[in-house]
């Protein structure tokens, strides 16, 4: 049995991937911390409610968290992103430094010191502040007793229509550190976005309405005007999609035409009529297989939660990947 501690668990991305990998070795979760109440909610519908969520981490302390062998950690990335502020270690969020909070990996690891460490992040994180803010995350790891190992990777590779960047860090004990460590290429074949869409007719409330059509329109001609790139995009089917983002112009970067039978009639409240040009946002579900979640897994929640808590979430093929190859590091040095 290997045991696992899934921290920042979010909607449980990780440790899908990780459970895949290590199928065979009986993985079993042994402690879970989220905060986030909506996030909690999918995770439960998902994994159910043992062990318990944890809440916040900084109010655990590391005695409390039982032993175990590898700890996940997807530690919020918003303190590093293009798409925020990129505050890092001085963004406060609700009177918390998002940025410090890998500090709470670092604080748990180094007591129960675990075979191997996994995070991952926004491919920013590594040269936020010139570089200085990941070699101190690489440097904590260190001082504690790990062998760190990175790579960013995308998400395209892994056969899943989206390109989207992340980096990916792999710590091992030093005692059972490799000389090196081979991150995936890629698995998996290609797809389209074509491969992901729901069947027809898809609900009238994804099309938008002719009215919002001119308005991104005009919204993306000002600041084409302006020499900027900033605006809706339509993707093509044959294509791949951007990467999936919560909030701002998240959905709407990521639209396509959609010429299958669908309602013309709107079940919720529209400035105009639907386009007739058929343009839609995806749907939840669509950007769950975007980010290669099986059509099992549960949506509990209003389509705002789903949407947000994908575009937090990680591509589970790409940790899967990752975690087989972790795997075979393990299987190498006699621990499973």
């Amino acid at each position: 049995m290997i045991r696992i501690i899934d921290l920042f668990a979010g909607i449980g991305g990780i440790r899908m991937g990780f459970e895949q990998a290590f199928a065979d070795d009986e993985p079993k979760t042994v402690f879970v911390s989220e905060w986030d109440k909506y996030a909690q909610r999918t995770y439960r519908a998902n994994f159910g409610d043992n062990p318990p969520i944890a809440g916040d981490i900084t109010k655990i302390g590391e005695n409390d968290v039982p032993d175990f062998d590898v700890c996940l950690a997807g530690f919020p990335c918003q303190a590093f992103s293009m798409a925020g502020h990129r505050r890092g270690f001085q963004d406060d969020y609700y009177g918390q430094s998002r940025g410090t909070l890998f500090a709470e990996v670092v604080r748990i690891c180094a007591a129960h010191k675990p075979e191997v460490i996994f995070c991952e992040n926004v491919k920013g994180l590594t040269n936020h502040d010139h570089g200085r803010t990941f070699r101190v995350i690489v440097g904590a790891f260190e001082e504690i007793g790990y062998k760190v190992f990175h790579q960013v990777l995308n998400s395209k590779d892994f056969g899943v229509p989206q390109n989207r960047e992340r980096i990916y860090i792999v710590c091992f004990r030093n005692d059972i550190a490799p000389e090196r460590f081979d991150f995936p290429t890629g698995a998996g074949k290609p797809s389209t976005i074509a491969d992901i869409l729901d069947p027809a007719p898809i609900p009238s409330k994804y099309y938008l309405s002719d009215t919002y059509l001119r308005a991104l329109r005009a919204h993306k001609a000002r600041h084409q005007a302006a020499g900027n790139g900033f605006g809706y995009v339509v993707r093509d089917l044959d294509g791949i999609a951007g990467a999936c983002v919560c909030g701002g112009m998240g959905r709407e970067r990521n639209l396509i035409i959609d010429h299958r039978e669908h309602s013309m009639i709107p079940t919720t409240n529209i400035h105009g009529e639907i386009n007739a040009e058929d343009v839609r946002k995806m749907t939840p579900r669509e950007w769950a297989r975007l980010q290669g979640y099986p059509d099992d897994f549960a949506l509990p929640l209003a389509d705002t939660h789903i949407y947000k808590q994908m575009g937090n979430t990680v591509t589970v093929p790409v940790i899967a990947a990752i975690a087989s190859n972790v795997r075979d590091v393990l299987q190498t040095s006699g621990l499973l």
